[in-house]
């Protein structure tokens, strides 16, 4: 990475700092863990986006990766990883694994990431991506996320990248007690937020909602 390079990452950082500062009231993380910050320092966002994007790959907005999808913000990964609490022993669920963007800033953080993406051919781009560049404890399937990956739950957190108008209730049994999962809710025409469950040790749900976001829905037939 040039020197340009490295000033473009600092500038992301300073405004991914600035914007959590700005949203603390909201979120109740004004600062992210110096884990995840050295995490979102490290992983080459110009590796997980379009060669014709990568001058624009550390502008702090998202990005379209062909088929009508895109890789989030980053102020909004970051949140979102900051908002589960990743733990070195922890094992993850991701739901919409996109470019694989997402699935390497949680490598880095947690024992074991399993990643689903419903669009074939997005999975298998990702999967090459990941491990070329090394993270080699992500699992990628082609998969429906409404239903999960329950060979591998309970999960200590899951992550969806994309709005469904409830939370997937295959997705809930699948946390663990005490465990949190983290998605946004609602319609692209109609708004939606995000939202945090958390699971506690007797398996009671407590929902909250976090700030308004933009995702593209999550596609695939729901879970009954």
């Amino acid at each position: 990475m040039s020197k340009a390079d490295h000033r473009e990452v600092d500038l992301l950082l300073d405004e991914i700092r600035d914007e959590m500062l700005a949203t603390g009231h909201l979120t109740g993380c004004a600062a992210l863990e110096q884990r995840v910050f050295e995490v979102l320092s490290a992983v080459p966002r110009h590796a997980f986006v379009p060669e014709e994007l990568v001058d624009c790959a550390y502008a702090n907005h998202p990005l379209p990766i062909g088929h009508g999808q895109t890789i989030s913000q980053p102020y909004i990964v970051a949140l979102m990883t900051e908002l589960i609490r990743p733990k070195a022993e922890d094992v993850i669920l991701e739901v919409g694994t996109g470019s694989g963007y997402q699935a390497a800033i949680l490598a880095g953080l947690v024992k074991q990431v399993y990643s689903l993406e419903i669009i074939a051919e997005l999975a298998e781009q990702a999967r090459q991506r990941l491990q070329r560049l090394g993270y080699h404890n992500v699992e990628v399937r082609t998969g429906n996320g409404h239903f999960g990956w329950p060979e591998h739950a309970p999960y200590d957190a899951i992550v969806v990248t994309a709005a469904a108008a409830r939370v997937p209730p295959a997705l809930v049994e699948q946390l663990k007690p005490g465990g949190m999962l983290v998605m946004p809710v609602g319609s692209r025409y109609f708004g939606q937020d995000l939202w945090t469950i958390r699971k506690d040790a007797q398996g009671r749900i407590a929902e909250r909602r976090v700030l308004p976001v933009a995702f593209v829905p999550l596609t695939g037939a729901p879970a009954e």
